[in-house]
């Protein structure tokens, strides 16, 4: 995309139009970056775990059959899905935890790293998309999420 090309202008637009939203209904105070029209959020006040689809789709599953799963996020082309979560906690710094993640090819996403959210050119190019969208400001805790992708693993 260049910056003198009307469809970069438009989908620039675009993920404004979204990000206010994001904003408004749902506390996911991101920022656009016009160059590639995508939504970036910093990790800290909303944390973000990520793994591979097939544990998420468990992971999805458990967080239903006890709650509210909160808004999941579908990277089709890696094969992984992003689980947004309450504000970050310091299970970052557990060695241990990250073992039992690493082992299965999850993540917690460290404080000041971003996230990208979908905006709708990432939707129209199949590149990410919802699974769950966001209802709300809702969000499980870190911890939740965290507990649910440790009893869900591949073992």
């Amino acid at each position: 995309m260049s910056a003198l090309d009307p469809s970069s202008y438009a989908a620039t637009q675009e993920a404004l139009a979204r990000c206010r939203r994001y904003r408004k209904e749902h506390g996911l105070y991101g920022i656009v970056d016009s160059a590639m029209g995508r939504i970036m959020l910093e990790i800290g006040a909303v944390g973000a775990v990520t793994m591979p689809a097939d544990l998420g789709m468990k992971v999805r599953n458990h967080l239903k059959s006890k709650q509210r799963c909160g808004p999941v996020i579908n990277h089709p082309r890696s094969g992984r899905w992003t689980f947004l979560t309450g504000p970050t906690d310091d299970s970052y710094l557990d060695t241990t935890l990250f073992s039992d993640l690493f082992r299965d090819c999850a993540a917690v996403a460290l404080p000041g790293s971003h996230i990208v959210l979908p905006s709708p050119t990432d939707e129209h190019s199949g590149y990410r998309a919802w699974i769950c969208p966001p209802d709300g400001d809702f969000r499980p805790d870190m911890g939740e999420v965290v507990s649910a992708t440790r009893e869900c693993r591949v073992h």
